[in-house]
């Protein structure tokens, strides 16, 4: 949906990785059962945003010309188009162990550099006119990605290729794309304030803009425009969350620190008060084997954090994790409660608030792929009238 009225006429929209599918035929089918009854219920005839997860497969597959003449057709008997894509799983996002493999290829690799300019170039075709798009993307990679010699220059190298292809694109189609890392628990960079200074001090150092300013053979003051433009940060809400951040701060320090927010990501996590005991039966459902799900305990030290579930509720038991627990596992945003347990609905409501008053980002996605494996308890109606009920609470939460 686009919501012309509000500050910064956002797009608003869900993520199609709640869809198992790793192959572009599957995502293709997937948006034939799923986007109909979704749209329906929500743009009374208006054309519905999408925001498209591509596996490394699928967009491989998509950047050949057919496929993405096909695919705009169906766009066009879906009436919807596409303003964002997901390009931070490569490989299989659903059905199997995924954990810290989510983060591979990490942007040491130049397999995430093919990936990520396949996608710019499909979203470039995509994109309609005078809208512009967003790319999500780890956060480097895992905690360790930039612990190998040499790594980071790798790491930046990377980056910076992809920027220069972004502004390229930009000047030969017209078409506007930022790229955006996106902080998550437990990786290199694990919060807002840690991506805002990778961006401040690595990305954008005198090194990085002199290197960007010899691949686009511009000015250095170019370069760094290019750079202020075109690489800036996903903001999950739910990620924010689990490491207590208040969001609005969050923002409003990338935004004073002159960094961009391409997309928000709407979405939220597990949250208990004070874990007991008597929880600890009700949380272990949480613990499907497929996903990692970090956890950041604030107690009477301050922040504790812990790598996935397992290790969260084996120091519970030795005493070493009291306090109020945040667990990475995305749920349902129309939930305040997660059966015996809370959500961090509050810190999504005070998010769309800050959205509604400051602006912040023209791109909103409602991301909640963990539907496969919620416990059964909290999957009351089909995934399409879920996805549906989720876009209309930000939506009544965004115009109320």
């Amino acid at each position: 949906m686009h919501l012309p009225q509000l500050k910064a006429q956002p797009h608003l929209s869900y993520c199609t990785n709640i869809h198992a599918g790793e192959s572009w035929a599957d995502v293709r089918d997937s948006l034939n059962v799923f986007v109909p009854p979704i749209r329906d219920a929500l743009t009374d005839g208006a054309p519905m945003g999408i925001g498209l997860r591509l596996s490394g497969q699928a967009a491989f597959s998509l950047q050949q010309p057919h496929e993405l003449q096909a695919f705009q057709q169906q766009l066009k008997q879906l009436n919807a188009y596409v303003f964002t894509l997901n390009a931070f799983p490569y490989g299989t996002f659903h059905g199997v162990k995924v954990k810290q493999d989510v983060y591979l290829p990490n942007w040491t690799s130049d397999e995430r550099v093919r990936y990520t300019t396949a996608c710019i170039d499909i979203l470039a075709t995509l994109l309609p006119e005078g809208v512009s798009g967003s790319i999500s993307t780890v956060p480097v990679g895992f905690r360790d990605a930039a612990d190998a010699p040499g790594a980071m220059d790798r790491i930046l190298d990377n980056l910076l290729l992809c920027v220069a292809h972004l502004v390229r694109t930009h000047q030969s189609s017209g078409k506007f794309i930022a790229l955006a890392l996106e902080p998550e628990p437990a990786c290199y960079l694990e919060t807002t304030q840690e991506a805002a200074d990778f961006i401040t001090q690595h990305a954008r150092s005198a090194e990085s803009v002199n290197k960007l300013s010899q691949m686009l053979g511009c000015s250095d003051k170019q370069s760094l425009h290019a750079l202020q433009q075109h690489l800036g940060v996903c903001f999950d809400v739910c990620h924010s969350a689990v490491e207590f951040e208040d969001p609005m701060q969050a923002m409003r320090s990338l935004r004073d620190s002159g960094i961009g927010i391409p997309k928000i990501q709407l979405s939220s996590a597990v949250r208990i008060p004070a874990m007991s005991h008597a929880l600890l039966d009700t949380v272990r459902q949480f613990d499907d084997a497929v996903y990692l799900h970090q956890v950041v305990v604030q107690g009477q030290q301050g922040l504790k954090r812990f790598l996935d579930l397992p290790q969260a509720t084996q120091a519970f038991t030795e005493g070493q994790a009291d306090g109020e627990w945040r667990v990475h596992c995305h749920v349902p945003v129309f939930l305040e409660h997660a059966g015996d347990m809370s959500t961090t609905q509050a810190q999504l409501l005070q998010t769309i608030q800050a959205c509604k008053l400051e602006g912040f980002s023209s791109h909103l996605e409602v991301e909640t792929y963990t539907w496969d494996v919620l416990p059964a308890s909290l999957k009351t109606e089909t995934k399409a009238q879920a996805i549906a009920r989720e876009l209309l609470f930000v939506k009544q939460a965004l115009m109320s």
